[in-house]
């Protein structure tokens, strides 16, 4: 900065000549020897100096760069102007230079600037206009000018016209050399001063205030001293200048370290605004009121960036000396180091000088931004005071001193304005400057308070306005514009249109509040809407003209999310007390993780809230219609939804207290439970504040329920609960217990009776009784008796057969207290254990059952004496099963000690026990059988059988499982992220997937003669010819892709297995001896596999198979051996079929969506769906297209029960209903955003809504009775609210007379290349069989198959036993979409052709037999640019996600520019790079709070991920690419990057997956439509029951109506005979 000129009465000028500190020369000099280019050396050198240098230099040399890297200067060029500015700028011409900047009136060093500085400056720009009066307020004298008295006594050092180094020659190549200057400073001082030495400070102040006012001329004497005897002078000054010696140190530590924290400090010169040496002047003066106004006063000194962070500068006690011995110290090691080291450590500098700009002192912002912009006061501005005593606002009068109230501001409208810091940087307002006390000033044109046009004409310019104290946001005025508003000390102004240059910061500010306006109206509406969906809105969603913009995307809520979270926080604390908050549903939880939100920012003390118009309140949702029946079961669960009849309510009163609320809760305390023995009355420390274990009652059990909690899929092994028999023998009493009667049967030492009185009171076999456990505090045992005897060693016993509670059933206390189920469980137990005589009833269906649904349910026991139970069904305690009682009857002989338990078991443990038939022939070794038995299914030479992988190897060796390439080093420079990809798991990937079954056909059956000569027949060995998959030949995994799934080969090759590793029978056939083609014998049931070749392991060739391969029953196309196998392989129901033609089952689906649930069932030929329900649109629309015969209703659920239960036959549109008897299936997946884990956050009332339509959905089972009942769910459905809704709708229907169960399924193992788990509930109606669950037909990853269910410490598992392997190879993303022809992102061709054949099974599967050449919804969603171009830049290779994304600036498709993200935080968890580049974005990192100013935007890599991704798990999948070998995540609503499911990038191209590739991903067929917008396929797609999965169940419910159908056909023939 060239040397002022000063007025004539007053000596000229020279300022401090400013000497490099002797650690930066040495670091020059260093460079010198340095091995470094001319551009490093150079960029290095004016890294070290850029402190140094004066803001006009430095903005030049910005711009310079600014064109280096947009190619607009060539490199040498470059070089050149940068040497060329500095040797012209900072040479000594004139003879003097100015290295002492100003800021706000202070020397950098903290010291103040005289009065006769300013003075100069005043002249200098001739400015002789004088500061109003009125400003007096805001400043007194004596405090304005204490400051500037500070430094009166403080030397002037001048630089001599001799010959002296210059910042500039340092910049040759050859070394330079200069004398040490400024060594004085000893020490440097804390940010807490002492008290004491600030009341000294303080008294020194106020004598230098009044020498200062009685003399201004006088003090700036000393300033002008020799040359040569500044540096005593300084030392001198030192002693009471702590502030100064902190600056300097500063300086000093700055120039040592050159971190991007301490270069931020750094601050540009004040002349460099255009603003002029008036607007310093101004600035100085009102930083100082400022300053007086809100600090104290013996602080007001100290500069405010040290008063904001501290921490940044470390206190340093040694004095200069210890610091150059340290450096000198260093800088030896350094030299020590190896050349490579210090070459790594050099380039990294450069680096880190090109990533780590220095930031404005002020407000933060980068000075090297190109965005960065200064202000430009309007013409003839005028500063607050002059403004608002302007006559053409007349507002108050002038004489007015000063403004008490808020409410006695004046108000004005301010246009044509902009907002700068005191730097003159133009600032954003909303992004916490003005919380952090930054004084942010702005300019503008202001006008009366009622003018409305935002032109600056007729208003009052004015400049340096403010301070802003605060902002705030009045609402909007009528529509899509807000009223935003500055408050100052004097007014309030409410802003209209920003000048040009302000104009892009304030669309900015304009987006994020129309962008909140959207969020809360949409939540307001849509609460249980998830991320995607909210995401799907903004981007749909056109913004208004006022913002300049093309479109919102999901940038945009993520840039603004915490300003948007705090709007919705306000809103709610706003809204009334019965109003539904939605600061809390799904979408904003998710957000609030992914951006970081800080909670708890910004309350009542600013008016920042967005005041909404007042709207009408929404009538709300349509509660739940209930039958009877369901209604109370469901009361207090559900009582806020369930509509109530207040004449009911009064009826029905006395029937509740059966919830046992009220008898339980007065019951006392037990005083031995553990919440008991944690009560402070029995002793314990009251910490657990829990109920008595015995005085939890059900409605307390649901309120706890309501802290769901989510699933873990890491089940541990839960004990089973202990079994209810006795193991210790009880002291017999003779006299209580006698027999009535003779024995009536003697067995051996057993005497068997039919009578005994025990406490005179008479029981014989089969009555019931209540036994005694060991445990007092446990309740008494029900069983039923079922033999007497005694024996000599054990005495007087009983048969129990025991009964089980519902309490120990997965009911638990939702069970009612009467009812009982039979178990499989029994024992021998002494009489003396009966405490007395019970009576249970059992409670058959009734022959009108199916008529019985929706009345008043009659009590199942008209009174409860204590002594009286029934049961309904039989209970399996390891898969939760509620069947029917099997009909298990005594013979005639074994009527005294018949037990239907042991009968059961006993059967099955027959049924497992291998077993050899039919002996063909005695070998000298062994003996051959044709027929074996185990598990009830029977095995003959010549069948097919599933053998487990292990069970035989094959003669090639097999190339090994594909493995991941090892990890090659990346640049950590351009890939900062990757350091977070530490694990080798990638979800989705088919690496730990095992292999299928292996599969043989068995040769010989035969048993090993033990020494004695008779067969070990305890020891079945089968010999079995081995059959390939073409995965197992030569040709490896590429061979399974293009051949059918069940495509075998056969081989000579033998194995001698074990029986026992038998594990199914399949059927195997030689393809050329079908009497069918091959599409219809795969199609015609499961368990089907062909071969046409065999294959030679030694020649590694396919041959014609032997004539032996084809066994004697499949010669000639023999039907004939169709009949003969077809008893034995009774698991086919395809073969039963034909004997047997089964009717379709009329079905009803609820909630069909678009029908997949139905598209499997019919696929499975077992129904017809002729009604179905959906109350959305497009999907009722879908539904419509491939079901035309349907009626489908697009109401609410409801509305339609509600419609037939008081006797309408149509609805309002005409359509017909079912009636009573109509409905024979009832299928349906109630909406699941309350349960599903994507959507994890469940508590809200509306949530609990949706899932009452569960509620809703078994009033419809109630009200039809089908024959069969199917509810699907998330998978979270069974352990929702700790279980309780699935305990509930158990419960229910066990109380409508339903035989149930409930089971987790995979979905990925039948049969799609996705992982889908879902909750399953079947129910069958009294007199049909209750279907099993399927067993899974593929192998799937094992980390998806965790199926098992823990319900109140109980693990349940389903039937399922194909636990470690599975019949076919599993589906994977190649399979399901490779031959789809490549799109573009944003492709929106509805229909196109295929261009190509299908290359897999499964694709010609879903392409269908017949020809088909029109793709439908092969059709992506059109993503953001810089989504588009994050997509671009994410790598090919497997497990590819966002931290993959190189840290790179990018030219969007748009023409925008996306920036590299900035790391200036040290990351405390991941620590730095291995080249020691940090690794933190925002200061939250390093333990502190979140810094809003932190926040980067419209970077490649999303800010917000890093920011996040410590405490997310790295965020791992989002911008996550598909694997081709792997499978899809599951199959959400909305694919969105960074969605919950986040791999949703195809495995090649830079796009999301198509609706197609979703749809095929969940098994739909191409043929299937769907209907509406490319969003709205997508949900109808991802809500979905994959069909395959549907199919499966749907076979079993098959198997069971043929099981029905021949036990019916059996008994005609039956009576038909007996009539004979």
């Amino acid at each position: 900065m060239p040397a002022r000129t000063a007025p004539a009465r007053v000596p000229a000028l020279a300022s401090r000549a400013f000497s490099l500190p002797d650690d930066v020369r040495r670091r020059l000099k260093d460079l010198e020897r340095d091995s470094l280019t001319e551009k490093e050396c150079v960029k290095e050198k004016l890294n070290l100096l850029h402190e140094f240098l004066q803001t006009e230099i430095k903005n030049q040399l910005c711009d310079l760069e600014t064109k280096l890297h947009k190619e607009e200067l060539s490199e040498e060029g470059y070089l050149a102007k940068v040497k060329s500015l500095l040797n012209k700028d900072l040479s000594l011409e004139n003879g003097a230079h100015a290295f002492s900047r100003e800021v706000n009136g202070c020397l950098e060093n903290g010291s103040q600037t005289s009065g006769e500085d300013r003075r100069v400056e005043i002249e200098k720009n001739k400015s002789p206009k004088p500061v109003s009066k009125l400003c007096m307020p805001r400043r007194s004298k004596s405090d304005g000018e204490t400051k500037s008295a500070e430094v009166s006594s403080s030397p002037r050092i001048t630089r001599q016209t001799t010959r002296q180094t210059t910042i500039t020659s340092h910049f040759t190549r050859g070394p330079a050399k200069r004398k040490p200057e400024e060594d004085a400073e000893k020490a440097k001082s804390d940010d807490s001063v002492d008290e004491e030495e600030k009341d000294q400070e303080e008294k020194r102040r106020r004598v230098t205030s009044r020498e200062r006012i009685a003399g201004p001329l006088s003090a700036e004497e000393p300033g002008r001293v020799r040359p040569g005897t500044h540096v005593e002078e300084e030392e001198r000054d030192d002693k009471v200048k702590p502030g100064h010696l902190q600056e300097e140190k500063r300086l000093r530590s700055q120039t040592k370290e050159l971190t991007p924290k301490q270069k931020s400090k750094e601050e540009p010169d004040g002349d460099a605004r255009p603003g002029g040496a008036q607007a310093e002047m101004n600035e100085g003066e009102d930083k100082d009121e400022k300053r007086h106004r809100s600090q104290p006063k013996d602080l007001a000194s100290k500069r405010r960036p040290e008063e904001k962070e501290p921490e940044r500068v470390k206190p340093q006690v040694s004095d200069e000396k210890d610091e150059d011995e340290k450096e000198e110290k260093r800088r030896r090691t350094t030299c020590k180091e190896p050349t490579e080291k210090k070459m790594a450590r050099t380039k990294m500098a450069v680096l880190s000088s090109k990533t780590d700009p220095l930031k404005c002192v002020e407000c933060g912002q980068y000075l090297d931004d190109p965005e960065l912009r200064y202000e430009q006061h309007p013409p003839d501005a005028v500063e607050e005071i002059q403004l608002l005593t302007n006559e053409r606002l007349s507002i108050f009068d002038a004489n007015e001193s000063g403004f008490e109230s808020y409410e006695d501001f004046p108000q004005h409208k301010l246009t044509c304005f902009s907002v700068y810091c005191k730097r003159g940087h133009l600032c954003p307002i909303d992004t916490g400057l003005i919380e952090k006390d930054v004084e942010l000033l702005f300019s503008g044109s202001a006008k009366p308070i009622y003018e409305d046009d935002p032109s600056p004409e007729g208003g009052v310019n004015g400049k340096n306005l403010g301070p802003i104290n605060e902002w705030w946001i009045a609402g909007f005025d009528g529509g899509e514009k807000a009223l935003l508003g500055f408050s100052t000390s004097f007014a309030e102004y409410i802003l209209m249109d920003p000048s040009p240059e302000y104009a892009p910061l304030f669309s900015v500010m304009q987006e994020k509040i129309y962008i909140s306006k959207i969020v809360v109206e949409f939540l307001q509406n849509n609460p249980d809407s998830t991320y995607e969906d909210l995401i799907n809105k903004i981007e749909t969603t056109v913004p208004p003209s006022m913002l300049n913009l093309n479109r919102f995307t999901e940038d945009s809520l993520l840039r603004h999310a915490q300003f948007v979270v705090e709007q919705v926080e306000s809103y709610d604390r706003a809204g009334d007390s019965d109003e539904q908050p939605i600061f809390l549903t799904p979408c904003m939880r998710d957000l609030i993780k992914l951006a970081g939100v800080t909670l708890g920012k910004r309350r009542a003390e600013r008016r920042q809230t967005i005041r909404h118009p007042a709207k009408e309140k929404d009538r709300g949702p349509t509660k739940a219609t209930t039958t009877k029946l369901v209604y109370q079961i469901f009361d207090t669960f559900f009582a806020e939804q369930i509509e109530k009849d207040d004449k009911e309510d009064k009826e029905n009163a006395f029937k509740r207290r059966r919830c046992g609320v009220c008898e339980i809760c007065q019951q006392p305390e037990c005083g031995k439970c553990k919440a008991c023995k944690d009560m402070v009355k029995f002793g314990g420390s009251g910490r657990s504040k829990q109920a008595c274990q015995k005085r939890r009652c059900p409605n307390m059990a649901m309120k706890e329920a309501d802290d769901d909690e989510e699933v873990d899929d890491n089940i541990p092994e839960m004990p089973s609960p202990k079994k209810m028999h006795q193991g210790k023998k009880k002291k017999q009493n003779k006299d209580r217990i006698f027999w009535v009667g003779e024995a009536v049967r003697t067995d051996g030492k057993k005497s068997y009776y039919k009578k005994v009185c025990i406490d005179s009171e008479t029981l014989e076999v089969g009555d019931c009784v209540s036994v005694i456990p060991d445990d007092s505090s446990k309740p008494l045992y029900l069983a039923r008796v079922t033999a007497l005897w005694e024996d000599s060693s054990n005495g007087q016993m009983f048969h129990a057969h025991w009964f089980c509670a519902g309490t120990d059933t997965v009911l638990g206390a939702t069970s009612d207290p009467l009812e009982l189920f039979l178990v499989d469980e029994c024992e021998d137990m002494q009489l003396s254990y009966i405490h007395s005589k019970v009576q249970v009833v059992y409670k058959a269906p009734s022959e009108n059952w199916a008529l019985e649904g929706g009345v008043d349910p009659e009590a199942l026991m008209s009174e409860d004496d204590g002594k009286t139970y029934f049961y309904q069904l039989w209970y399996d305690q390891d898969y939760a099963r509620f069947e029917s009682p099997p009909k298990t009857l005594p013979m005639e002989d074994n009527k005294y000690k018949f037990c239907a338990s042991c009968a059961r078991l006993a059967e099955m443990r027959q049924k497992e026990i291998p077993r050899v038939m039919e002996q063909l022939e005695d070998l000298d070794g062994r003996v051959l059988y044709s027929l074996a038995t185990k598990n009830g299914i029977q095995y003959r030479v010549g069948d097919g059988v599933y053998l487990p992988p292990e069970a035989f190897t094959f003669n090639i060796k097999l190339s090994s499982p594909v493995k991941r390439p090892r990890k090659e080093p990346v640049d950590e420079a351009l890939y900062p992220e990757h350091y977070r990809k530490y694990s080798d798991y990638i979800k989705g990937s088919n690496l730990d997937a095992p292999e299928p079954y292996r599969i043989g056909r068995i040769k010989e059956i035969f048993c090993v003669k033990k020494s004695n000569g008779r067969p070990n027949e305890t020891d079945i060995k089968i010999r079995v010819n081995k059959f390939y998959r073409p995965e197992n030949t030569h040709k490896s995994t590429p061979a399974s892709y293009h051949a059918d799934i069940n495509l075998l080969y056969w081989s000579d090759e033998e194995a001698v297995v074990d029986f026992k590793a038998v594990q199914g029978r399949c059927t195997v056939e030689y393809g050329e001896d079908l009497p069918e083609c091959l599409q219809d014998f795969s199609a015609g049931g499961p368990d089907r596999f062909y071969f046409l070749e065999a294959y030679n392991a030694k020649s590694k060739s396919f041959e014609d198979p032997p004539n032996h391969a084809r066994s004697p029953g499949n010669k000639g196309k023999g039907k004939g051996k169709g009949k003969s196998r077809t008893k034995s392989q009774s698991c086919e129901p395809s073969e039963l079929e034909t004997e047997i033609k089964l009717p379709k089952l009329r079905t009803l689906d609820v909630f069909s969506g678009c029908g997949g649930l139905s598209e499997g069932f019919h696929q499975a030929g077992i129904s017809e769906t002729l009604w179905a329900i959906e109350m959305w649109d497009p999907a009722a629309q879908a539904f419509r297209l491939n079901n035309p015969g349907s009626t489908v209703f697009t109401e609410d659920c409801n509305v339609l029960l509600k419609l037939v239960m008081a006797g309408e036959v149509t609805n309002s549109r005409g359509q017909k209903l079912p009636q009573k008897g109509d409905v024979e299936m009832l299928c349906g997946g109630p909406p699941c955003q309350g349960f599903s884990g994507m959507n994890r956050f469940n508590s809200r009332t509306y949530s609990k809504f949706k899932n009452s339509l569960v509620v809703s959905f078994l009033s419809y089972c109630d009200y039809y009775r089908p024959r069969y009942f199917l509810l699907e769910n998330v998978r979270n459905f069974v352990s929702f609210k700790r279980s309780m809704v699935l305990k509930l709708t158990l419960r229910c229907l066990v109380r409508m007379g339903y035989q149930c169960t409930f089971g987790v399924l995979q979905a990925g193992q039948y049969g799609v290349a996705q992982t889908r788990r879902r909750a399953i509930i079947l129910a069958a109606a009294p007199g049909e069989q209750l279907p099993l669950f399927p067993e899974p037909l593929h192998v799937f990853a094992p980390r998806a198959c965790q199926l098992s269910v823990v319900v109140d410490d109980k693990k349940f598992v389903s039937n399922i036993t194909r636990l470690s392997s599975g019949p076919f190879r599993t589906i994977t993303v190649r399979d399901t979409m490779s031959d789809l022809p490549e799109i573009r992102n944003g492709a929106s061709a509805q229909e196109i052709s295929y261009n190509g054949e299908p290359q897999s099974w499964f694709q010609r599967q879903l392409r269908g037999s017949q020809y088909q050449p029109i793709l439908r919804d092969h059709i992506c969603k059109d993503m953001s640019a810089l989504v588009a171009a994050r997509m671009r830049h994410i790598p090919l290779a497997p497990g590819s996600d966002w931290r993959d994304l190189p840290n790179i600036e990018v030219r969007l498709s748009d023409g925008t520019l996306a920036r590299k993200l900035r790391y200036n935080y040290h990351d405390k968890k991941n620590g730095c790079s291995s080249a020691g580049a940090l690794r933190g974005v925002c200061s939250c990192v390093e333990g502190k709070a979140c810094d809003p100013a932190a926040r980067q935007f419209n970077t490649l890599i999303p800010w917000c991920l890093p920011h996040t991704g410590n405490r997310h798990n790295h965020w791992a999948g989002l911008y996550g690419r598909l694997e081709w070998d792997g499978f899809f995540s599951t199959t959400v609503t909305n694919p969105e990057p960074m969605g919950k499911q986040g791999r949703v990038l195809h495995p090649e191209q830079h796009r999301v997956v198509s609706v197609r590739e979703c749809a095929r991903s969940q098994g739909f067929p191409d043929t299937y439509r769907l209907f509406g917008n490319i969003l709205d396929k997508h949900r109808q797609v991802g809500n979905a029951v994959p069909p395959p999965l549907a199919k499966a169940i749907g076979l079993e419910i098959k198997r069971c109506m043929l099981a029905r159908a021949r036990e019916s056909t059996s008994v005609k023939i039956k009576e038909e005979t007996a009539k004979d």
